[in-house]
């Protein structure tokens, strides 16, 4: 026997290096054919529920880290319920329609007006289905616990038939309906675009200040006078219809110096434009408000059959222009708006493609409506009174990254303003993660205009919707019903496959069609109505669901998408809220604070993470950071998060060694008999414990990831486990000190393995193989531990904390001794404390070996008042440090007075002979081995 042998060493075949990228697939196949998700199910069969319904990603490409930001988080949710005590079935989805899978088939060479429509169709679900499936591999190797073989898919037609009952609800209540209103119009689609498919950049626009000759004055203006207007729009000068005027604002009428002609502009900005317009002198020749200018006749600066009204109206400021803003009603919502009250012509003169129509006129006609400027500004002549570039917002489509246009065209709109109020009444009563998210969502539907629902496009769900041979739309229940009868069989393509008359249930008879022949819409419905109808095809029509959802995450975009457009419908057809909570979260930026994109060779596929690093890296990044905001990543940074796994897993590794010969059922020592720092030890546990499970209701997984590295590197390796070793390893295998020790050991193991499984699932199944007196086989089948509460823990804290403290000090003084070479390591001290009479207390009441604590071989506890001049002094309390008196012994590593050679051949102290002597008698006969 060598000396060694006497040591209880630690020893674990579990690997101190993880290799996750090779064995985190292995565990992901264990758990499939264990079939994990649906065991969980059944534990938690009648339990009380939690629903997180899952935003659909959409289904183009593999995923990135926004996707496995969100999955991730959503799998820590519902883990953490799963393990709570809660039934918490997670059913993820995929949306599926729309123009990006169109636009992949026409980079592919795909020419949609040459082919069968069906046969189009049939390509379009094709390709969507295998971006699911490469999508749902993706997910899979994130270690995402779900119901992959039963997703939500909108091209199902289970889905889309629940999607036109949710369309038939509405338009029985009256909320759809047919009109003509400006709309976002991408030309570079050919389609209309809802509010949340458009986003924001700045351009540079030409802006023109022209002005009309007035025709008929009403009695206030002469013929000779010119009303000075400005428009960022040249090309809809050929749809100008009216001049809008602030009612209560201020007009003046003003001659330039040798000039004939009169002007009236904004007073306020009279000045400014004087300058602007080349006027070194003007006279004032009088002064109107603006109401006193309604109904006034211009003309339009080159169309001789066109007359422009001066109109009222409240949106026209003085931040820009003329304080007259030019108004076309078919290119804009203020101006449809403020002209429809005057009956104004809604002119449009710009067609599907972005190209001038023939009722702008010959010199425009066919011209592209961004390239007219210059025939603007010829036609304009002399009464174009200055231009300029200006860079300003505006609105883009988001999928093809180009400028759009409002544009007026016919198109089918679901109302807002009818119920508005009863949705912003559901905003209050929802939680909202962060809470700003209210006032977001709350303001957004306060100021929203209807919701423009048909897109003409091909793929995706048809507007249910027929015309009589008179024009008269057909939506009536009855109808409806049908149609969503025939998509449960068939699926939508039915739709394109027949005709109107076979789509419509039998025998149908409409007064609109005396013979009775029927059309069909040809549009489809706007994809947010397909994922914001999934309350119904999912949380109502799926059995171990119930709707409302319990919560509803996503990323901080979907207060303008997935948010708002569930909450509209949801409201319309049952009068609350589809969500009881709302989780937002920031978008994934680089390392830098900048959008990841292609172009700039920023990005971070989790592909590339998992190969380099292990979905455990990625998952613990997603609690390392503050999702209410914007969230940074790079492979540095991911480096660092790869560090703190690895201070974690080697921690519990030390914890698995060091229980490798304790039997929980035999050798548990109680909370009444351990030693008051293993009490103390305990007690700190449980208080992280509730950590854990206040974090995990809050959804607030960055409060884990403080409190979790803070004890781990703190609380454990900093403290406990440094001096602990000196008991573990070299009192006898069955003492006490080291069985109270392995107590906490154990149950320090044990519980916080099961509270990191929701982060860690293949991290805590590895440590879970290892802890053979666990009855399951699966850490992810067990429950979450919750807090224990122990009699008089308050003032054992109080205690320790404050023994903390003066450690603190102590190591302070150890430093300096150090640094002073008069030690090595903190064994070869002898530590002096000069304590007052409170610390004194404190120490005793300690009851424990405090040389033990501070890691020092010898130590002594004096009165502060013998404290010499050089101690290192703090409040209550001083500090010397010498070195230790005696040798080293070979065992223990201390320096002990007692330490000698004994006649078994080893240089040791009484303390560990006693432990050889007792335990093992073999070395007294034959010695140790050199």
């Amino acid at each position: 026997m060598k000396l060694k042998d006497t040591l209880n060493l630690g020893k674990t075949a579990f690997p101190m290096r993880a290799g996750l990228p090779n064995k985190e697939p292995v565990w992901q196949e264990a758990w499939d054919q264990a079939q994990l998700y649906q065991k969980r199910q059944e534990l938690n069969e009648g339990k009380p529920s939690f629903f997180l319904h899952d935003g659909p990603p959409y289904a183009n490409g593999n995923i990135h880290l926004g996707h496995s930001l969100n999955k991730i988080s959503k799998d820590i949710i519902v883990r953490a319920k799963s393990m709570s005590g809660y039934r918490a079935p997670y059913v993820p989805g995929w949306d599926t329609h729309g123009l990006p899978i169109e636009q992949v088939l026409a980079k592919k060479g795909v020419k949609r007006k040459e082919i069968d429509l069906a046969d189009y169709l049939e390509m379009c679900r094709d390709y969507a289905l295998e971006q699911v499936d490469k999508q749902r591999s993706d997910f899979k190797r994130l270690g995402i616990s779900a119901d992959w073989e039963n997703p939500y898919i909108t091209l199902k037609p289970e889905y889309e038939a629940n999607q036109i009952r949710v369309f038939g609800a509405m338009a029985e209540k009256g909320y759809i309906y047919r009109g003509a209103k400006p709309v976002y119009w991408s030309w570079s689609s050919e389609s209309a675009l809802a509010e949340a498919e458009i986003e924001y950049h700045d351009i540079d626009s030409t802006s023109l200040y022209y002005a009309n000759k007035v025709k008929d004055g009403k009695g206030i203006l002469d013929t000779d006078s010119y009303i000075v207007v400005w428009t960022t729009t040249p090309f809809t000068v050929t749809a100008s219809r009216g001049l809008t005027v602030g009612p209560d604002m201020d007009y003046a009428l003003v001659k330039p110096l040798g000039s004939e002609r009169k002007y009236v502009l904004a007073e306020g900005l009279l000045d400014s434009l004087a300058s602007k317009f080349g006027w070194p002198e003007f006279e004032v020749l009088g002064s109107y408000k603006g109401k006193e200018l309604e109904y006034i006749v211009t003309e339009h600066p080159w169309d001789e059959a066109v007359d422009e009204l001066v109109i009222l109206g409240d949106h026209v400021t003085l931040d820009s222009g003329t304080g007259i803003v030019h108004t076309a009603p078919g290119f804009g919502e203020d101006d449809y708006n403020v002209g429809s009250k005057y009956k104004l012509e809604v002119a449009v003169t710009v067609d599907e493609r972005g190209l001038m129509m023939e009722n702008a006129g010959p010199d425009f006609h066919g011209q592209f409506y961004d390239k007219v400027t210059p025939i603007v500004k010829e036609k304009l002549g002399d009464l174009l009174l200055a231009s300029e570039v200006i860079n300003h917002s505006y609105p883009f489509d988001w999928r093809t990254k180009k400028p759009i246009i409002w544009r007026a065209v016919p198109q089918w709109f679901a109302s807002v303003s009818d119920f508005r109020q009863d949705i912003l009444d559901e905003i209050e009563k929802t939680t909202f993660h962060p809470s700003w998210g209210k006032t977001r969502l709350y303001n957004m539907i306060r100021d929203r205009g209807d919701w423009v629902i048909s897109r003409q496009r091909t793929w995706g769900v048809p507007l249910p919707i027929f015309y009589a041979e008179d024009g008269t739309a057909i939506l009536s229940k009855e109808v409806t019903d049908h149609v969503a009868n025939l998509f449960e069989k068939e699926g939508s393509i039915i739709w394109w496959k027949k005709e109107a008359k076979e789509l419509l249930p039998e025998g149908f008879t409409h007064p609109g069609s005396p013979n009775g022949e029927f059309t069909k819409e040809t549009d489809i419905m706007d994809v947010w109505f397909d994922s914001g109808s999934s309350w119904n095809g999912v949380l109502n029509a799926r059995e171990e669901l119930s709707y409302p959802a319990d919560l509803y995450l996503e990323g901080s975009d979907q207060y303008r998408g997935w948010f708002n457009s569930s909450l509209i419908i949801s409201v319309a057809v049952n009068g609350h809220a589809p969500y009881k909570s709302v989780l937002s979260q920031g978008f994934v930026l680089d390392g830098k604070g900048e959008k990841m994109s292609k172009s700039k060779g920023n990005t971070i596929l989790p592909s590339d993470v998992t190969k380099q690093y292990g979905a455990e890296i990625l998952r613990l990044w997603v609690t390392s950071v503050d999702t209410d905001n914007d969230v940074r990543v790079s492979m540095d940074i991911l480096g660092q998060v790869s560090e703190t796994y690895r201070k974690i897993r080697n921690t519990l590794r030390f914890l698995i060694a060091n229980t490798s010969d304790f039997n929980p059922n035999t050798d548990s020592i109680s909370f009444e008999n351990l030693a008051p720092v293993d009490k103390y030890m305990t007690i700190k546990f449980n208080k992280l414990v509730q950590v854990f499970h206040d974090a995990y209701e809050s959804y607030d997984f960055m409060a884990i990831y403080k409190a979790v590295v803070n004890f781990i590197t703190l609380d454990l390796s900093a403290f406990y486990l440094d001096f602990a070793k000196d008991v573990v390893y070299i009192e006898a295998a069955d003492s006490l000190a080291r069985r109270r020790m392995q107590t906490v050991f154990y149950d320090i193991l044990v519980k916080i393995t099961k509270l990191l499984t929701p982060i860690l699932p293949h991290t805590t199944e590895e440590i879970w193989s290892y802890l053979e007196f666990e009855e399951e086989d699966f850490v992810q089948l067990t429950d979450l531990p919750l807090a224990e509460h122990f009699e008089g823990q308050d003032q054992i804290m109080e205690a320790w904390e404050a023994f903390m403290t003066l450690r603190t000090q102590a190591q302070k003084a150890l430093e300096e001794a150090r640094n002073e070479k008069i030690i090595g390591k903190s064994l070869e001290a002898h530590l002096s404390i000069y304590a007052s009479p409170e610390v004194k207390t404190l120490l005793s009441a300690l009851d424990s070996d405090i040389a033990l604590l501070m890691i020092v071989s010898q130590l002594s506890i004096l009165d502060l008042s013998e404290a010499p001049a050089d101690a290192l002094s703090f409040e209550g309390v001083a500090f010397t440090v010498e070195r230790a008196q005696g040798e080293v012994c070979e065992r223990s590593r201390r320096i002990d007075p007692t330490t000698r050679m004994r006649s078994y051949g080893a240089f040791i102290c009484d303390a560990s002979a006693k432990v050889i002597e007792e335990n093992f008698p073999e070395v007294l006969i034959q010695g140790f081995e050199k």
